[in-house]
């Protein structure tokens, strides 16, 4: 079985210390590893993820402690619901095995991924205010635009072309 690891800032971990749980042997191959940041939208808490491979992001919004043992599920949906936005093709049981189960790690202080999401961070705060409510934001075409922004760690390339071509040598792998 894949895992998945998702590392967590300091600021996350300490939100959801019962969850966290020892880093595994064997990581995900193809996508790598992954750092969690949280914010606050309107006193719900959501999630900033960035894949270190690929600097791609995701948005998990209004994640409740009771539903942190349906991580897997919750990630793995909205990830897909995300790749779909961005245009990229994968069906969804092919990403479930890409996925496999998530690990919710300690932090590993990885300045290069916390930069991302701190990079990310006055962006989002820029769209509460133009949106107002937690209701009103519409958390897909946000998370877009952030997949949408030339990387330098990527040679200027859009985190979201990064990312399909990794599931594109995923599927054509497996075939």
């Amino acid at each position: 079985m894949n895992y998945t690891q998702i590392y967590t800032t300091r600021k996350l971990e300490k939100t959801i210390q019962k969850s966290i749980v020892e880093k595994s042997q064997t990581e995900n191959k193809i996508l790598g590893e992954w750092v969690a940041t949280i914010f606050h939208v309107d006193r719900k808490k959501c999630w900033l993820i960035v894949n270190k491979l690929t600097k791609y992001l995701l948005i998990l919004s209004d994640i409740k402690i009771s539903e942190l043992n349906n991580i897997t599920q919750i990630f793995t949906k909205n990830f897909h619901l995300q790749l779909k936005n961005d245009g990229i093709e994968i069906d969804f049981g092919t990403l479930r095995e890409l996925v496999g189960e998530i690990k919710l790690c300690e932090t590993n202080n990885d300045r290069s991924a916390n930069g991302s999401l701190n990079n990310c961070m006055p962006s989002i705060d820029q769209w509460k205010l133009d949106y107002g409510s937690f209701e009103n934001l519409p958390f897909r075409k946000i998370n877009s635009g952030l997949n949408s922004s030339p990387n330098q760690m990527l040679n200027w390339k859009y985190p979201k072309e990064v990312m399909n071509e990794k599931i594109k040598a995923f599927v054509q792998h497996r075939v």
